[in-house]
């Protein structure tokens, strides 16, 4: 799979907007501000596939990335105050809406920044992906920020924060050292192949 040949499809501020699946989907999610459209350009080795923005809440729409037979899907950010209750509704119907369909959805990137303990939407979330079935690793974001006792610190600390923590694929990411990245890309592959396995089982 070639990373780099990801293409911006289509952006929809509304479930209803969204067609019909057509291909198997990986998505992103996370608080706002916690790098999603960084974490995204770096998976594709580009400078600006997804707008980065400085301000939080900035993404209000389910945004389509395709890649072969791939979308990825960047969810709108959650947990961002200085948004009218409307707006935070329409957000989470989005994102509600969009988890609890019946599209082939194979992974979801969950992202939480690694310098702090996981918001009370962060578990949430993780609880809403658990008690859905739904697959997900944990992306722990500006990684490069920490030094390595901050590091070991702020791991011990997601053990007793996060549900469950063992059970799950937990890769550490910068986008400044680009740490995490191959491994996110292996994911990525992994997921992929084993739609190629099941495929040729149902052939």
């Amino acid at each position: 799979m070639n990373f780099n040949n990801a293409k911006f499809y289509a952006s929809y501020g509304a479930f209803s907007q969204i067609p019909p699946c057509e291909k198997i989907e990986i998505a992103f999610a996370g608080r706002s501000n916690v790098g999603k459209s960084t974490l995204i350009n770096k998976l594709f080795n580009r400078k600006s596939l997804a707008r980065v923005s400085s301000v939080p809440g900035k993404t209000a729409t389910i945004n389509f990335y395709g890649l072969d037979n791939v979308y990825f899907v960047d969810l709108p950010g959650y947990g961002y105050a200085k948004v009218s209750k409307a707006e935070k509704k329409r957000w989470s119907n989005l994102i509600e809406g969009y988890l609890n369909s019946n599209r082939d959805i194979r992974l979801i990137f969950m992202l939480i920044d690694m310098r702090h303990p996981p918001s009370a939407d962060d578990i949430t979330m993780i609880n809403y992906l658990i008690d859905m079935e739904l697959p997900f690793v944990i992306v722990l974001t500006k990684a490069d920020k920490l030094n390595k006792t901050q590091r070991e610190k702020r791991m011990s600390g997601f053990e007793n924060e996060i549900p469950y923590f063992h059970e799950i694929t937990v890769v550490p990411f910068s986008a400044q050292t680009f740490e995490g990245v191959e491994r996110l890309r292996e994911i990525v592959e992994e997921v992929i192949s084993d739609d190629d396995i099941d495929e040729e089982l149902e052939g």
